[in-house]
């Protein structure tokens, strides 16, 4: 997996990781643009949030689930260098 794909990946769960932890506990990685968040979010948290979430615990579930994320999901993660 290339570097920009495993940033995206990173970000992605340090989105969620840090949606878990409560935002004003946690600042987002650079990584996590308002298109990914947007695009995202709503999917990984229905997937990969369970109790102790970690980012290396939802970087797993989004690489695992990544076919049952939403369309617009794949897509962003996709242009940022995923599966690539």
């Amino acid at each position: 997996m290339k570097m920009r794909a495993k940033r995206s990946l990173l970000a992605c769960a340090g989105l969620l990781a840090a949606g878990a932890a409560g935002a004003e506990d946690f600042k987002l990685p650079p990584e996590v643009t308002p298109s990914l968040r947007a695009a995202c979010e709503t999917d990984v948290r229905r997937l990969c949030i369970g109790q102790n979430p970690t980012v290396a615990k939802v970087k797993r579930c989004v690489m695992v689930n990544y076919f049952q994320l939403g369309r617009k999901c794949q897509v962003e993660l996709a242009s940022l260098g995923f599966g690539r």
